[in-house]
Formats: C-alpha cells, structure tokens, sequence
C-alpha cells in the first residue's frame, strides 16, 4: 500500500490501514519528517500560524479570487507530516448532518460518518452519543471570552443571535444558526492534528514506512491499473511501486497529479501532449468558502487561538472575529505595530465554482488556481449582507467601511465522489478513480460539496472512514 501526501486524511489513513500487521504502507510526504530539527518549533505552537515565507513547513500558490477585476492573491497548503492540520489555526468543527446527507453519495449519510467523527476525537467538553471519548485528537473550546472575542460575541447576542452550546453537537434537523465557542484541536497551546496524533505514532510499527522531503512527479499507469509512483527525493529519482495507490496530497496536489498522469479533462491534456488514461473532470467544479474581511479597532488578544467563536446565520454565512491581524498571527504581535483584530464574512454555502488546470506538462510547474468568487451575483449579494451584519456587530469602530476579498483556504471538490451516473464524479462512491484500477483519492478533493462548516475535521474523518474501503 502507498499513501501519497501525509496531510490530515493521509495520516488518518495511513494508522488506520497499518494496524493490520499484514498490510505494509509506505507514505510519500514531500515535507519534512516529524523528526526534523525545524519542524516541532513551527507546528507545535497552535497560537500561532507558521505560513510565511520563510517557513519550511508550508507551499505557496497564486490563485485568482475574482474575475473582474482579477484579484491575484497567495494561498498556503501544508508540507509537512499533518499538512494543512499542522500549520492552521487549530478550528476542528464538524460539517452539518445536512451537509454529508446532501451528498447523496451511499456510505456517506450523517449516520454513516458520526462514528468516524466520534473515532478520531477525545472530546474534553461534551460526552454522550454524539462525541468521542478515547480517539487520539483532542478538542475542547475556550471556556471564557476576553478582548475582542468576548465582544463579539456580548454584541451577536445583543442582537438576538442565540448561543450554540456545541457546534458539533447537533442532530439532524436541529438548528444550526447561532453564535457559539469553536472546537479546537489546541490543548494547553499546542496543536494536535492527524499528523502528531495519528501517523507518528503508527510510525513505530513495522510495516509504516515514511519517506519525507520526497515529492511525487507522477503516477506510472500500466494497462488501466496504477502500478507505481515517480519520485524525486534525497535519493534522487526513483519509482516506487504497489498494489494499491491513494493519493492524499491534497485537493490542488491530487488533482495535479491526476492529471500529470493522464487522468482529467481529455481536451486539456491532449493540448498539453500528455496521453490521456481517463477523460474525468477532474478540478473543473471547485468549491471554497469566500470570505470579506473588515478591520476593527477591538482591543486585540494575544497568547490565544486565532478564532475562538463564531456566529453562523441562517443564510449559511459565517462571521469570523479573528482575535489579532494576520501579520501578528504568522509572526507574532510585535510585527505589526497596528496590530488590530478583524472580522471575517465566510459564505459557507457558496454557488459560485473555480477551476484547477493545468499550465504545463511538468509536474513541478504550479497549477493554474481560479476560484471565481464573484461569478455568482447570489454570492455577493449574501456577502454583502453579512458585511452589513459584521458592521452592526462592530458597532461602528470598523476601520474601513470597505471589506476586502479574501478566501478562507478551504478548497476542495478536485475530484469529487459520486454515483455512476453523476457526470460530475471522478471516484465512485468508496473514493476509487473511475476507470482505473488500484488508485484512490482520499482527502479534501473528495467532497461532492463543501461542508457548512471548515473542513479540517471532515477531512480527517473522510480518512478514517476511506480506510474501511481500501481495506476491504
């Protein structure tokens, strides 16, 4: 068995597939291992986010967010032995129960996922049927508000927003709207995702191989069976070969590799000179939440998590009251002389679709990235809504009366799962890719729509909850 990409799915999967004795996995993470001297010193701190440009542990792409005009702005991925879930700002709510019973896809209703959800989580706030009490990641929230949280929040219930007393506690039908503590995966400020709580220790066992600062160029593709990878690493490049392949770098790190290795829109490929195994859709109808940011002048908090709360509307937008500026965030508070908090306008529910291409032939070239955000005039209509909310909530110390487009990062939907005759799937219901044989996807990429809430902790369930298919 090989696991191409070591992110929160990839770790999930790899612990769990490995605890049979008789399957050997081997990871491919083109990141630095766990046990590399610059590592620990960036991920461990969940107060803070290790995603500048000097940090080792992160890959920078371009996107464009819109179109007219184009907004060309930089997005960050992890790389690094947990990938985006080691270097983010440690939000671990789950999707809705409508969300996975939207998907119509059959295996991955809300009673089909609430066990996987339970399995991966140590929930020290909440118990009972809805939560788990011995998986490896824990996550609790913050308890009492200070500095900007607290105003937020005493300002969203001012305006009759009710409390939600467990964001991932609800049950099917129960209403979602309201404002309430975020579930994080910090405990006592340190981070703990997939990677630390799931791989490293699966890394002990006999039959885990890990080979890191390793990337993957391409998939060797034999008679519509997936047979081998391509690699480039400290030992130069080499092939790896196995029986059974899953990629887990990624929704732009999958789809790329998907369609290096000849597998995506026919057209595409063809005008690239690459030979074209299977004609799948692959990045042509991405999602991602969009959000409008707005500056305030709240007494900014430090030595906390980036996001403690959030008020979500009944519209599907979530208002986001980040406790200090992004700069202070990725270097610290004395970066930014004007340190201000800032409040973030996510349209969790978005219409609009982007699309990840391919510039080139070359596996090391970067995708082409479009989100699209303001092809859909519904969507900015909603946003526009929420900005007036946030404004509201500011209660008139907002700093600009201008927000700015920004992303929340959570792209996914590359090569989604679906039923046999959904035109729009590149995996069929248990993540396998449509006409070939010994390769899956399994990550962010695989989500038919983008869940109601960040996707870090549904990812990580769709890891534990793959497993059960690739292993038979």
């Amino acid at each position: 068995m090989l696991i191409v990409g070591a992110g929160s799915a990839g770790s999930v999967l790899a612990e769990r597939l490995s605890a049979d004795p008789a399957c050997r996995v081997t990871v491919v993470e083109a990141g630095p291992a766990p046990t590399d001297a610059r590592v620990a010193q960036q991920i461990d701190n969940g107060l803070r986010l290790p995603i500048g440009t000097a940090s080792s542990v992160v890959r920078h792409y371009l996107t464009t967010l819109t179109d007219e005009p184009p907004r060309r702005v930089q997005i960050t991925r992890g790389a690094v032995v947990g990938g985006s879930g080691a270097v983010n700002g440690g939000y671990f709510c789950r999707g809705l129960p409508a969300d996975f019973d939207g998907w119509q896809v059959p295996g991955w209703a809300w009673r089909d996922v609430l066990p996987h959800f339970r399995a991966i989580e140590t929930d020290l706030d909440f118990g009972g049927p809805l939560h788990g009490a011995d998986g490896p990641i824990k996550v609790r929230r913050v308890s009492e508000f200070d500095g900007c949280t607290a105003s937020f929040v005493a300002a969203a219930r001012s305006l009759g927003h009710p409390w939600v007393e467990d964001l991932s506690g609800l049950e099917p039908g129960a209403p979602a709207a309201g404002v309430g503590a975020v579930p994080l995966n910090i405990d006592s400020g340190t981070r703990t995702g997939p990677g630390g709580a799931f791989l490293q220790p699966a890394l002990d066992r006999d039959n885990v191989h890990l080979l890191a600062d390793t990337r993957v160029l391409r998939l060797e593709i034999t008679a519509g069976r997936a047979t081998a990878v391509e690699c480039d690493g400290p030992a130069g490049r080499h092939t790896v070969t196995a029986d059974r392949i899953v990629l887990c770098a990624g929704a732009i790190g999958s789809a790329q590799l998907l369609m290096v290795s000849g597998i995506g829109p026919a057209k595409m490929l063809q005008d690239l000179g690459i030979d074209v195994r299977a004609n799948l859709p692959v990045g042509v109808a991405t999602s991602d939440h969009p959000e409008w940011v707005i500056p305030v002048g709240w007494t900014p908090t430090h030595d906390v998590p980036p996001l403690e709360a959030v008020l979500l509307t009944e519209s599907g937008l979530e208002i986001r009251p980040y406790t200090s500026s992004f700069a202070a965030m990725v270097h610290g508070p004395e970066h930014d002389p004007a340190d201000r908090p800032h409040i973030g306008v996510a349209l969790m529910r978005s219409r609009s679709r982007g699309r990840v291409t391919l510039a080139s032939a070359d596996p090391l070239a970067p995708p082409v990235i479009e989100h699209r955000y303001d092809s859909e005039p519904a969507d900015v209509a909603d946003l526009t809504a929420g900005a007036e909310l946030a404004f509201e909530i500011a209660g008139g110390i907002a700093e600009s009366d201008e927000p700015s487009w920004s992303t929340s990062q959570h792209l996914a939907g590359t090569a989604p799962m679906g039923a046999d005759d959904d035109p729009r799937a590149v995996l069929d219901e248990q993540c396998r890719v449509r006409g070939i044989e010994g390769l899956w996807v399994v990550d962010g990429s695989v989500m038919p729509t983008l869940t109601s809430r960040g996707p870090h902790a549904t990812i990580a369930m769709i890891g534990h909850r793959a497993a059960e298919f690739i292993a038979g």
